[in-house]
C-alpha cells in the first residue's frame, strides 16, 4: 500500500476552481488538463519534492493577484515555478 496521493483528478480541480474563483467552464476544464500533464510529467514532484494535488493547485492559485480569472492565475504561478526551476512554460495557458 503506498501512501502517496492520489494522481490528480482533473474533474475534481475543474469543480474546486469554480468553487474557489468562478470563470467559465471552457477556462477551468482547460487548466484542469494542463494540471493534469503537469502532475503525470512529475516535474512538479522532482522539482519541489511532493507530487501536484487538487488542493495544493487551488492553494497556490489563491496568491495570485485580485480580480485575475482561472487562465490568468493559473499562468501566475507556473511562471512563479518557470523562474524558480525551469520548464513549466509549455504547461501554461495560452488560450481557451
Amino acid at each position: 500500500m503506498s501512501d502517496s496521493p492520489p494522481p490528480l483528478d482533473p474533474e475534481e480541480l475543474a469543480t474546486e476552481l469554480e468553487r474557489a474563483f468562478g470563470g467559465s467552464e471552457r477556462e477551468r476544464s482547460v487548466v484542469a488538463r494542463q494540471a493534469r500533464d503537469l502532475a503525470e510529467s512529475g516535474k512538479p514532484e522532482a522539482d519541489r519534492g511532493e507530487p501536484l494535488t487538487v488542493e495544493e493547485v487551488v492553494r497556490q492559485m489563491g496568491d495570485a493577484p485580485e480580480g485575475s480569472g482561472v487562465a490568468d492565475r493559473w499562468n501566475w504561478w507556473l511562471g512563479s515555478l518557470e523562474v524558480a526551476y525551469g520548464g513549466y512554460r509549455e504547461f501554461q495557458v495560452t488560450r481557451f
